[in-house]
C-alpha cells in the first residue's frame, strides 16, 4: 500500500502540509487537493468529517480525477464532486456560498436578489436555484435565518429595545421582526428575554467566541502598533477604535473574556444597524476562526520556531477594518521600520481623516476613505512624510479603488490579488502582507520582511522561501510568532 502510495501521490504536493490542512479541517483548502486514504480505497475532501486517518495511509491529489485514476471511489459524506473549482457543479457551490456570505452581511437587503446576482455575474433566477440547491432554502429564508440569530443573540446578552433589536436584526419593523420570530422558533421574543440564560449587558454588545488559546495582549498591541492613536488604541487594556461599515462611521470598544473564550465587544450606537456586516469583520480582524492547537503542533516542528510557539501557543494573524487602510499601511510601510512607518500613517489619519466624536479622549479620526486620498496631489501627501513614489502609489490605488477596478469586499481573493500586483509601486511584499492580513491567507508570507530575515538571521528571500517549506500551510502564524519575538517588522 505505500508503495502505491508514493507512486499514485502528486509530486508536486507536500504530505505534511496537506496532511496539517487535513487535521484543521480548513475550509480554505477545500477544493485544493484530495486525499486517497489505502485502508479504503476512499478518496474525500480535505474538511471531511470521517475520523482522521494515519499519514502513512494517505496519498494526496491535486484533482479528483487524479484520485480515481489512482483506484480511489469518491467518498458518500463530503461527495468530492461539490469541492469547489472542479466542476460545473461546483461552480454553483462555489456562487452558492459567495452569496451567502454577502447575504449573511446583509446584501440582501440594501440591493435586492437582482443587484446580487448581477454583481456576482449571475441571474437572479440561477442565483435562486444555486442557493436552494446547497442549502435547501431560498435566498430570502437564508437572510432571515441569519437575521433571526443575530436578534436572538441580542435578545438574550443585551437590554436593547425590542425595536432596536428589529432595526439592528435588518428587518423593518417589530411587527415584522416578531411574526418571524414565533413562525421560526415558535417563541415569542419577549419570552425569550424572560426566560434567557445569559448575562444582560447595557448598550449594544456582541460576543463573539474563539477556540483557546488566544493571546489577545499580542493581538492588540500588534494592531495598535501599527495604527493611530487617532483611530485605534489601548485604553486601560480595552481595544478601542474607530471604524467605518456601509458608509456609517463609530467605534468598538473589546474586551477579552477568557473564563468564556469570547471577545466582548461594546459598539457605538451609529452602528446599530450595521451589526450584522460588523460582526463578520471584527471576526475576521481578530482571526477567531483559527484553530491554534493544529497551527502550533505543526509550526513546533521547526526547532527554531518550537521555542517562540512556547512562549506565545495563541498567536492570530491580525487582520484589518477594510482593504484600502491595510493597503495604506503596506505601501507607507515598504523598506522602512514599523515606528518610522506608523509615525508616518499616524499623520496621514491626523491630516486626512474624517473627525469623529467618541467616549475615548483622542480617539477622534476615523482613517482616511479611498475616496479622499484619490483626490489629493502629491505635494500634500509628501507633507506626511511620503516619498513622491510611496505618495503616487497610494493615490494609484485610491483611484483603483474608486473606479472599481479593485474590490476589496467583493473580488475572489486570487483576483484581487492580481488586480493588486497591476499597480505600480505594489510589488510581492506589499501584495502577500495584504493577501496574510486582509484576504485572511493563513499560507501567505511577505519573503523580503526585513524583521522575518533579521528575526531568522538569514540574508536572502531564496533563503526564507526555503525555510518555509516546513511551515506550510501555516506560514502567515509563522511570520506572526517571528515578528512577535523580534523587534521590527510587519
Amino acid at each position: 500500500m505505500l508503495r502505491m502510495r508514493s507512486i499514485g501521490s502528486d509530486p508536486q504536493l507536500d504530505p505534511q502540509r496537506c496532511y496539517q490542512a487535513m487535521r484543521a479541517r480548513d475550509p480554505r483548502f477545500d477544493g485544493v487537493f484530495f486525499v486517497g486514504v489505502a485502508t479504503t480505497r476512499i478518496y474525500c475532501r480535505p474538511v471531511c468529517t470521517v475520523r482522521l486517518p494515519m499519514l502513512e495511509r494517505c496519498s494526496f491529489y491535486r484533482s479528483a480525477p487524479s484520485a480515481e485514476r489512482a483506484g480511489f471511489r469518491p467518498c458518500l459524506r463530503c461527495r468530492p464532486e461539490l469541492a469547489p473549482g472542479h466542476a460545473k457543479v461546483d461552480a454553483v457551490k462555489r456562487l452558492a456560498h459567495r452569496a451567502a456570505e454577502r447575504i449573511r452581511s446583509g446584501d440582501l437587503q440594501s440591493g435586492g436578489l437582482e443587484s446580487l446576482a448581477a454583481e456576482l455575474g449571475s441571474s437572479s433566477r440561477q442565483l435562486r436555484r444555486a442557493i436552494e440547491s446547497e442549502f435547501g432554502v431560498g435566498p430570502v429564508a437564508l437572510a432571515r435565518t441569519y437575521r433571526l440569530l443575530m436578534a436572538k443573540q441580542l435578545l438574550t446578552d443585551t437590554s436593547l429595545r425590542m425595536v432596536d433589536v428589529a432595526v439592528a436584526s435588518g428587518f423593518s419593523s417589530v411587527r415584522r421582526f416578531n411574526a418571524a420570530f414565533r413562525e421560526q422558533y415558535r417563541l415569542n421574543p419577549s419570552e425569550l428575554r424572560r426566560h434567557r440564560g445569559g448575562i444582560e449587558e447595557p448598550g449594544i454588545v456582541l460576543r463573539l467566541g474563539y477556540r483557546p488559546p488566544f493571546a489577545w495582549r499580542e493581538l492588540v498591541d500588534f494592531l495598535v502598533g501599527r495604527g493611530s492613536p487617532h483611530s485605534e488604541r489601548l485604553v486601560d487594556g480595552v481595544y478601542v477604535r474607530t471604524l467605518t461599515v456601509r458608509d456609517t462611521s463609530g467605534w468598538i470598544a473589546a474586551t477579552h473574556d477568557a473564563d468564556r473564550c469570547q471577545v466582548q465587544v461594546e459598539v457605538a450606537p451609529e452602528l446599530l444597524e450595521s451589526l450584522i456586516p460588523l460582526q463578520k469583520l471584527l471576526r475576521s480582524l481578530f482571526d477567531l476562526d483559527a484553530h491554534p492547537s493544529v497551527i502550533c503542533a505543526h509550526l513546533r516542528k521547526d526547532p527554531q520556531l518550537a521555542p517562540r510557539v512556547d512562549r506565545c501557543p495563541g498567536l492570530r494573524v491580525p487582520g484589518a477594518v477594510n482593504g484600502f487602510e491595510l493597503a495604506l499601511r503596506s505601501v507607507v510601510g515598504q523598506q522602512i521600520s514599523v515606528k518610522a512607518a506608523s509615525t508616518v500613517y499616524s499623520r496621514m489619519v491626523e491630516r486626512f481623516g474624517d473627525p469623529i466624536e467618541t467616549p475615548y479622549p483622542g480617539l477622534d479620526r476615523v482613517g482616511p476613505s479611498a475616496v479622499r486620498m484619490a483626490e489629493l496631489s502629491l505635494p500634500e501627501l509628501g507633507e506626511v512624510g511620503l516619498t513622491q513614489q510611496r505618495a503616487s502609489t497610494i493615490r494609484g490605488v485610491a483611484r483603483a479603488i474608486v473606479d472599481g477596478k479593485v474590490d476589496f469586499e467583493r473580488a475572489e481573493p486570487s483576483e484581487l490579488a492580481s488586480h493588486l500586483l497591476e499597480l505600480p509601486g505594489i510589488g510581492p511584499w506589499t501584495a502577500s502582507y495584504i493577501a496574510m492580513r486582509g484576504l485572511g491567507d493563513p499560507d501567505a508570507l511577505p519573503l523580503a520582511d526585513r524583521g522575518l530575515l533579521r528575526g531568522l538571521e538569514l540574508q536572502r528571500p531564496a533563503e526564507l522561501e526555503a525555510r518555509a517549506v516546513a511551515w506550510s500551510p501555516w506560514r502567515a502564524y509563522a511570520a506572526v510568532h517571528i515578528w512577535n519575538d523580534s523587534t521590527g517588522g510587519g
